[in-house]
């Protein structure tokens, strides 16, 4: 039975999975199950933020995994603080909550909204269309995309989508029900597109004028994937939000999600981030010690070998190889650090042209991940280099040209 038969036969079918086994990688690289090399600038969706076996972070768990794995959060461990601090450092006076995923992060900062709402019956949370917030029954709620919502309601009472970047659409949709407004800084499934420094603002302005939680998704866009720990940050909006999740590239593969709450006192309760006190909110393997300590590692990594400013740099120059080319099936490069969308004005065929593109270049050794149905996504690990993109550029070239015939 091949691995493909045996998929088909044991695993719930609820992925639309491309005909490729991997069996390994290294760096920005990996081997399918004939040992065929490919350029990964997918990196797991923005996940392996120092691409794959990077050696620092193995040694670093498999060190942990050798003196505690899990305890439970009944108790304490060293490296569930020591990632918390480090993560309040990063982003400013407030408190963590460690989980396992994007989603269960973005629950928690919705179950933050419905608490620090209840005295006052307000509940409703705006977000954006074309958003992306998760798969559970919260987080498809919140997301401004109708495709991920089909066959599953009723859903969760209480979000209302607006278009991405219109205040006066955010405005209208306020009611004495609101408590917060939630958003990615940069939309990544939605096909890469950042928010303005004056739309941030903006919210910012009018969370204040109304006592809302403004809360950030910075799920795919954080912890150095546009140039900065704090996406929001590459944005230059000089402001700072109540709540962000994170996951994806926390962790370099491990599961690992978290979410921080502000400690500004919001009202008579004290400050924010103790709004959910004991029995409020939990889980059974989040922040467990040895997705802690790749953690830990991968900031450290990040922060040691300069590669903040490594990826602004990098994605100014994929984002510039991208719109250098002469295919005319390219209508837009939008671009924030190594998150970088290609957004395509080829003709619909039998499959869509993101869909025909990501497996064009899969043929020419490519790994790309589709955002839509016309936007191709280059996420490549961090410490990507300048030859690794010239070589993924031309790659993407020939395999437009493939998608183009």
């Amino acid at each position: 039975m091949t691995l493909a038969d045996t998929y088909a036969h044991y695993v719930i079918p609820t992925y639309g999975r491309f005909d490729l086994d991997i069996v390994s990688g290294s760096g920005c690289r990996v081997r399918d199950s004939s040992g065929r090399p490919l350029l990964d600038f997918g990196a797991g969706i923005a996940v392996c933020s120092l691409g794959h076996a990077h050696p620092e972070v193995t040694e670093a768990v498999a060190r942990q995994a050798s003196t505690l794995v899990h305890t439970s959060n009944l108790y304490r461990t060293a490296p569930q603080a020591d990632l918390a601090r480090r993560l309040v450092e990063i982003t400013g006076p407030g408190k963590v909550f460690f989980c396992n995923s994007g989603a269960e992060a973005n629950e928690g900062l919705i179950k933050t909204a419905r608490r620090y709402g209840c005295p006052t019956g307000r509940h409703r949370i705006i977000t954006f269309q074309n958003s992306f917030h998760g798969r559970t029954m919260a987080a498809i709620s919140a997301t401004g995309q109708d495709k991920v919502k089909k066959d599953f309601g009723p859903l969760l009472d209480g979000f209302v989508h607006v278009p991405f970047g219109d205040l006066e659409a955010v405005r209208a949709a306020l009611d004495p029900r609101t408590i917060a407004i939630l958003l990615e800084p940069v939309q990544g499934e939605g096909g890469i597109h950042p928010a303005t420094a004056g739309f941030l603002r903006d919210l910012r302005s009018l969370c204040n004028e109304h006592d809302l939680l403004l809360l950030f998704d910075e799920v795919q866009c954080g912890l150095g994937r546009t140039g900065d720990f704090c996406g929001w940050h590459s944005l230059h909006c000089g402001i700072e939000p109540d709540g962000v999740s994170w996951a994806k590239g926390i962790a370099n593969g491990f599961p690992l999600g978290s979410f921080w709450i502000s400690d500004a006192p919001r009202d008579a309760r004290g400050p924010l981030c103790d709004l959910l006190g004991p029995g409020s909110h939990g889980t059974t393997y989040g922040g467990n010690p040895v997705c802690c300590a790749a953690a830990l590692k991968v900031l450290e990594i990040i922060e040691r070998d300069g590669l903040l400013a490594a990826t602004r740099n990098l994605g100014g120059h994929l984002a510039s190889r991208l719109r250098a080319l002469p295919s005319p099936g390219i209508a837009e490069v939008r671009a924030c650090g190594l998150m970088v969308g290609v957004e395509l004005s080829l003709p619909a065929k039998e499959r869509p042209p993101a869909l025909e593109v990501v497996l064009a270049a899969m043929d020419e050794g490519l790994l790309l991940v589709p955002a839509g149905e016309r936007v191709v996504r280059f996420l490549p690990p961090l410490n990507v280099s300048a030859a690794e993109i010239d070589e993924g550029v031309e790659r993407f070239a020939r395999a437009l040209d493939r998608a183009a015939s």
